[in-house]
């Protein structure tokens, strides 16, 4: 019959995605386990030189400059123990390589990097045998490639923002070919914005040329923040900009970039302002140069090590005089609000896929939900509810043709049996009788084809959104973006479909309700690795679809 047909061609397109999902993830985090090195124990190794019109420092570049006026314990390379600085703020937990003055180690205390360790931090930049992520910033004209990286120096080996405090600055200085360098890192409290000044006093007696250039590097190692299980949640890890056409005057929002594209097809474009990332699941670090500065944005990669990076404008500073150049790093959470407010085509490093205009209202109605009621559990449920009612008429429309199926089942049972030698004429009479009856046999399988975008929307936002990262509901869910660690919401999400399937009209043909009696438990066994968050909307959705059938069917068929 056309209906069941119908409703089973609908089941298999919703197996079919949920499998797709399923290989696609764990294709993705198969392919960055066999990228990862071997062993990626490094202090110093070769980086891809990624400026604007200059060579920018290598991290092969082994010896600094010694200080004129040095003493022998700062000349050249430091020893490790003064070689770091350590600042720490609310948001913060941060090493500086004073050689260069990177940020070679970023922890997120207010993020622990597992559930059942909440106080270990979520450490996202990182320099030792796990992974290799740093974030380099200097000025082209005192950072030289062949010859190394400046040596600063600073006033302490560790900075702590004061709890009477909204802002922490630390200061490193140097001077290479008389050019004093004063860095300045500004940070703010509750804020993953992090600002780096530069002046470039020049002493000498000849104009100099200098910019500002910033640049983060990354091994394929995998994204810390998924998921480990067999089936685990897999996001996109790599680059990200908000312009990727030379030829645009414009900037075109959010694109990504793989790994894999820093080495066959390098990016370089020239924009005002603008931004350039490393992305993963939840957090991001991003260089946002001077939203007035004209940047020129460079991608390379050199064995494992890909690079983003960006150089600003030439600036000429005559002698004597002073020169100031600026940037921000963000490091940090994906915290749609606030990339929102740094620079356009941020906030959608969330990425949402082809559905984001879906899913983006339907986090700012959770996002509204949970600003009442407290708890992201409950909020999806009130979310669930909301969606089911906006698409109450339909769901009706649907559950109505379905118990009219049911209704006149009898008389499709008897039209087939009469014409089981004549299909044509077998199709006929049921025909006929649909538009006798006035019933649509496919009325209750396109509402729910309707609403399919809706599910796979709600899957992506409760994947991405890392408001919901280890956010707790109840009893033994502890983190509805993982998944449920006893199977119990999956086993009752199969159960709730299996009485939903019950209120169906019945397959007439033996196969096809042999399919459809295993439809739960297929959906059962795909759901086991889904959020715990998805799978609750996906039961309370079942549960208010159960309610309303039910009431429908008794009211067209009250025997």
């Amino acid at each position: 019959m056309a209906f069941q047909r119908y409703v089973l061609i609908a089941g298999i397109v919703v197996l079919s995605l949920l499998l797709m999902i399923r290989w696609g993830e764990f294709q993705q985090k198969h392919a960055a386990l066999n990228a990862a090195p071997q062993s990626v124990a490094r202090t110093e190794g070769s980086l891809p030189a990624v400026a604007g019109g200059a060579e920018l420092p290598s991290a092969s570049s082994a010896q600094a400059t010694a200080l004129p006026g040095a003493n022998a314990e700062t000349s050249g390379t430091p020893p490790t123990a003064n070689r770091y600085v350590r600042v720490q703020t609310d948001v913060f937990d941060i090493k500086l390589d004073l050689l260069g003055g990177d940020i070679v180690y970023t922890a997120l205390p207010k993020y622990s990097a597992k559930l059942e360790t909440p106080d270990v931090p979520f450490e996202l930049l990182q320099e030792n045998e796990k992974r290799q992520y740093v974030a380099r910033t200097g000025l082209i004209g005192v950072d030289k490639g062949m010859s190394g990286r400046p040596l600063y120096q600073t006033d302490a080996a560790e900075y702590h923002m004061a709890d009477d405090a909204d802002t922490l600055t630390v200061v490193l200085h140097t001077t290479r070919d008389n050019i004093d360098v004063e860095k300045r890192f500004i940070f703010h409290r509750g804020d993953y914005l992090v600002t780096i000044d530069y002046t470039a006093a020049n002493k000498s007696e000849q104009p100099w040329s200098g910019a500002v250039f910033g640049q983060l590097t990354r091994d394929s190692s995998p994204d810390p923040s998924v998921a480990t299980g067999g089936f685990g949640v897999s996001s996109f890890l790599g680059g990200a900009t908000n312009k990727i056409d030379p030829s645009s005057t414009t900037s075109e929002g959010y694109h990504k970039i793989k790994f894999k594209d820093m080495k066959d097809s390098p990016l370089k474009v020239q924009q005002q302002g603008g931004w350039i990332a490393i992305v993963q699941h939840y957090f991001l670090a991003a260089w946002i140069p001077a939203a007035d500065q004209q940047s020129e944005f460079k991608t390379a990669a050199d064995g494992d090590l890909h690079s983003v990076s960006f150089a600003g404008t030439s600036q000429v500073v005559a002698p004597g005089a002073s020169g100031h150049f600026s940037a921000q790093l963000y490091m940090g959470p994906k915290d749609q609000n606030r990339l929102r407010t740094i620079s356009p085509g941020l906030d959608l490093s969330v990425d949402y896929g082809i559905l984001w205009w879906i899913a983006q209202p339907l986090f700012l109605l959770l996002t509204k939900l949970h600003g009442w009621l407290g708890n992201w559990g409950w909020s999806i449920m009130v979310l669930t509810l909301l969606v089911k009612s906006a698409f109450f008429w339909l769901n009706a429309k649907a559950y109505t043709s379905m118990a009219n199926m049911r209704r006149v089942q009898p008389k499709l049972t008897e039209i087939r049996e009469r014409y089981a030698d004549d299909k044509q004429k077998q199709s006929q009479e049921m025909m006929s009788l649909y538009k006798t009856e006035k019933i649509n046999p496919l009325g209750g399988c396109l509402p729910m084809v309707v609403q399919m975008p809706v599910f796979f929307a709600l899957y992506w936002m409760l994947l991405e959104s890392v408001d919901l990262r280890h956010a707790p509901w109840i009893l033994w869910i502890h983190d509805l973006s993982a998944m449920d660690p006893f199977y119990v919401l999956p086993l009752l999400m199969g159960a709730t479909m299996f009485f939903q399937q019950r209120l169906n009209p019945p397959p007439p043909d033996p196969m096809q309700a042999k399919v459809m009696q295993w439809m739960p438990v297929m959906f059962t066994f795909f759901f086991l690795w889904f959020p715990a968050g998805l799978v609750l909307y996906y039961i309370v959705n079942n549960l208010l679809s159960i309610v309303q059938q039910y009431i429908i069917t008794k009211r067209l068929n009250p025997s």
